[in-house]
């Protein structure tokens, strides 16, 4: 299947500490890792390394990073033709510090006022889109180009263009944050009304089909007229960067095969929980194989 993966992309510099960082110090570092992120790029590795055909659309400045991203792309089967290249602009580019004590990240990034990606035609239709919301004008153009496609929207933030994105797609597989936000319902693990109440009130307002990922908790979903919730497998937490966006481009990756949706959902829980056991964003993506052994694990 031909999958798009339409959004922000960056450039991540993660530095790895065994504790956080003390004010007015000076910290000595031995561990970092260099590599591409971003929600949809980093699902977009993910969607190439597990052989599917995916193409990556977003902006990037005519600098150091912009030219390390295009050559990651290509060394990783990543097409990039409709990457934009801004001749006057910087690389978004961020700074990560991961602590393997308690398995925290603390992101700090730049985001320069760049352009934003135009409307645009690809030359196959789009089986699947992964949208992030970041590029609004050129993803709302694509859903009402390719009405047919299976459209999936990764829903971080509650920015305007995000919940309206949301009522546009197939599919809004949000943060916790994000339901919490746009309901109004703060979410407490021990009292389970207020899951169901988040939920049910997303369905209401978006009218499709709805997954509020819980982190360590795992996600919740409907199934059969249930509301159910996916558990996420128990692993040590070395570095979260990017678990959200593998979960993401790992529940892509079950529509485009056709999986049950319960298996679809099992799978982006699996990617996820094993990518926090690794340093980096799209470094940590689990392979294939690593999936098929756990997965038949905890069938």
């Amino acid at each position: 299947m031909k999958i798009l993966c339409v959004g922000h992309i960056t450039y991540d510099i993660t530095f790895v500490t065994d504790s956080f960082l003390k004010e007015n110090t000076k910290t000595r570092f031995h561990d970092k890792t260099e590599c591409v992120g971003g929600p949809t790029t980093i699902a977009a590795f993910l969607l190439a390394k597990w052989n599917e055909d995916v193409e990556m659309a977003g902006i990037i400045g005519n600098d150091d990073y912009g030219r390390r991203i295009k050559k990651q792309c290509a060394l990783n089967r990543v097409k990039t033709n409709y990457l934009t290249l801004d001749p006057n602009g910087e690389t978004s580019h961020s700074i990560i510090l991961s602590n393997k004590e308690n398995g925290s990240r603390t992101i700090m990034m730049y985001v320069p006022k760049d352009e934003t990606l135009k409307p645009f035609t690809p030359e196959e239709n789009p089986d699947i889109i992964l949208l992030d919301g970041h590029e609004y004008e050129a993803s709302l153009d694509l859903l009402n180009k390719y009405p047919k496609a299976i459209s999936v929207l990764d829903a971080g933030r509650d920015r305007k263009n995000v919940v309206d994105l949301a009522r546009k797609v197939n599919y809004v597989v949000c943060s916790k944050e994000f339901a919490e936000r746009v309901t109004g319902v703060k979410i407490d693990f021990s009292q389970k009304q207020t899951l169901i109440l988040a939920f049910t009130k997303m369905e209401q307002m978006f009218q499709n089909n709805i997954v509020i990922t819980l982190e360590a908790e795992g996600s919740i979903y409907r199934y059969n007229g249930q509301i159910k919730i996916m558990p996420s497998i128990k692993v040590k937490t070395i570095d979260s960067t990017g678990a959200g966006d593998i979960f993401h481009g790992a529940f892509v990756y079950g529509l485009a095969q056709g999986f049950d949706y319960e298996k679809t959902l099992k799978y982006a829980s699996i990617a996820g929980a094993l990518s926090v056991t690794r340093v980096g964003g799209y470094k940590s993506i689990p392979t294939l194989e690593e999936m098929k052994d756990v997965y038949e694990q905890v069938k």
